[in-house]
């Protein structure tokens, strides 16, 4: 079953709550930590907290398995 985030799914008027709170699990972690979280919206595997920023893991395409991009909550969430 896909998971999709509550802020997906408030941009995207989903009609449901979605699965989990972005920056609920930001909040959580610790600093340079990161929890494995997939949203099939936005596309990442994990939210990390780095230099207290939250931050989204994207999968970069055609790279070795496992291969992110860490980008901006705000460059993802728009």
């Amino acid at each position: 079953m896909a998971d999709f985030s509550k802020q997906y799914c408030e941009l995207h008027d989903m009609g449901f709550e979605g699965d989990f709170d972005i920056l609920l699990e930001f909040e959580l972690l610790e600093n340079d930590y990161y929890i494995p979280l997939i949203c099939e919206g936005f596309g990442f595997i994990a939210i990390g907290k780095f230099d207290n920023e939250c931050m989204l893991a994207m999968p970069i395409e055609d790279a070795s398995y496992g291969a992110v991009n860490w980008k901006k909550y705000s460059e993802i969430v728009k």
